[in-house]
């Protein structure tokens, strides 16, 4: 039998005492009071624990996203840019709807709509994964009867459908001519602020991303071991305090502690970062270039894929390749590698010497 016990405050305290659980919670109004005190012992019967009235009270997708963000933000594991958009649409598109109410016939529709919209494959398969994951959340961690398993039925139908499933593997790799072209595009305009020219260089040379070019600082450079520390590098799992250190090579066609050497020669930056710009401006910057050049289909990412690339052209294994690429699982560097086949007669070359 529940007891209710009206504070000074005018909130209602109400505690439930039932099969040798105790549960207490404190409301604003008494009927609030009534109806949890109610659903609680209910759920004690069933051999279930009782919820608290901040979980028991959400109904609707919305406030099951807002749920998993505040609960991964508590333990320090906010969602990063991508999965925050992800998150943002989700709640715009689906955050009204009663959980109870995301079946596999509704899903199906949002992935019809989303594929209209322009979603493709992998995007989709993104956002029906980010549904799943707030809901087998929202079910495992606070014990919310969540619908999880329309889910899976509706992603298999989407795969049916061809509406989700694996994208194309990227293989666009930049080519000398394409290359030059944009080195001296940015070298020969004496207004262009950010060495856009280095930086294309040093991301071919080092095959780091151009956040992690223009985050890395003088301090994680060891000149005389030509060692550099990147710290919180990108991982799939736990990107914060995944540091590692890299060797800086010359074996890509750029040397790449000349270049860290050339960027000193500038002077002047206003904190601690070897390249002191930001990287968003930077990916503008590189952006714009290829469209003034007419250089079609080709992204700064993709100066990783080339540099990765280079280092097996150079004969590096792929344990090897791995320390400077920063990936911990082999089979991805698969699809960071487009081997030429002009560059087997080098390697045949090497061979036989």
């Amino acid at each position: 039998m529940a007891a209710f016990a009206k504070l000074p405050s005018g909130s209602w305290r109400v505690v439930v005492r039932r099969k040798g659980r105790y549960i207490s919670e404190t409301f604003r109004r008494r009927v609030d009071a009534g109806a949890w005190a109610l659903e609680a012992e209910r759920q004690i019967d069933r051999g279930e624990t009782p919820k608290s009235w901040r979980i028991a009270r959400l109904r609707t997708f919305g406030e099951l996203i807002d749920l998993h963000i505040a609960d991964m933000t508590e333990v320090g594991r906010a969602p990063g840019r991508s999965k925050s958009a992800t998150l943002r649409m989700l709640k715009r598109e689906l955050g009204s709807q009663n959980m109870l109410d995301l079946d596999r016939e509704r899903l199906i529709r949002f992935g019809r709509k989303r594929a209209a919209q322009g979603a493709g494959p992998v995007t989709l398969g993104i956002d029906i994964g980010t549904i799943k994951l707030v809901l087998t959340h929202a079910a495992a961690v606070h014990g919310i009867a969540a619908p999880v398993e329309p889910v899976s039925l509706a992603r298999i139908a989407l795969k049916r459908l061809g509406l989700v499933g694996k994208g194309h593997e990227r293989d666009r790799r930049p080519s000398t001519e394409e290359l030059a072209r944009l080195i001296a595009h940015f070298d020969d305009n004496p207004r262009q602020v950010i060495p856009m020219g280095r930086l294309i260089k040093f991301a071919i040379a080092t095959a780091m991303r151009q956040e992690e070019i223009c985050r890395v600082t003088w301090s994680d450079l060891i000149a005389v071991t030509k060692m550099l520390t990147i710290r919180d590098r990108k991982d799939p799992r736990h990107k914060e305090g995944n540091h590692q250190r890299i060797p800086l090579l010359a074996t890509s066609g750029y040397d790449a502690l000349a270049l860290i050497d050339a960027q000193r020669q500038t002077g002047g930056a206003p904190d601690d970062r070897i390249f002191p710009y930001n990287h968003r401006s930077a990916g503008t910057a590189f952006r714009r270039a290829c469209q003034d050049l007419e250089i079609e289909d080709l992204h700064f990412h993709d100066l990783r894929h080339e540099s990765t690339s280079r280092l097996f052209e150079a004969g590096f294994a792929i344990q090897q390749v791995a320390l400077v690429t920063g990936h911990k699982d082999w089979k991805m560097l698969r699809r960071y590698t487009h081997l030429k086949p002009e560059s087997l007669h080098a390697v045949a070359a090497a061979w036989a010497a």
